[in-house]
C-alpha cells in the first residue's frame, strides 16, 4: 500500500526492505499506518516480502523509515 522506500540485499540473498515513508505536504495512501520493515529471500523460486515484527517498546506510531542499511560482523 505505501510502497518501498529502500532495499538492502545481503550477500546470502536476504533482502531487507523499508516501507511507509511519509513526507510532509505529500499525499500518503495510508497516513495512519506506521512504517514497516520487510524481509525477502531472493533464493526462493517465488520470493515474497514478509513483514518483520518489531520489538515491544519500540514507538511504532512514529516509525517513518527513510532508507535502510545492514551491518555484517
Amino acid at each position: 500500500e505505501t510502497g518501498s522506500e529502500d532495499i538492502d540485499i545481503l550477500p546470502n540473498g536476504l533482502a531487507f526492505i523499508s516501507s511507509g515513508l511519509k513526507y510532509p505536504a505529500i499525499k500518503s495512501f495510508a497516513p495512519d499506518k506506521p512504517g514497516e520493515i520487510y524481509l525477502m529471500d531472493l533464493n526462493e523460486d517465488n520470493p515474497r516480502a514478509v513483514e518483520l515484527r518489531i520489538s515491544r517498546g519500540f514507538d511504532l506510531a512514529s516509525f517513518n523509515p527513510h532508507g535502510i542499511s545492514t551491518y555484517i560482523d
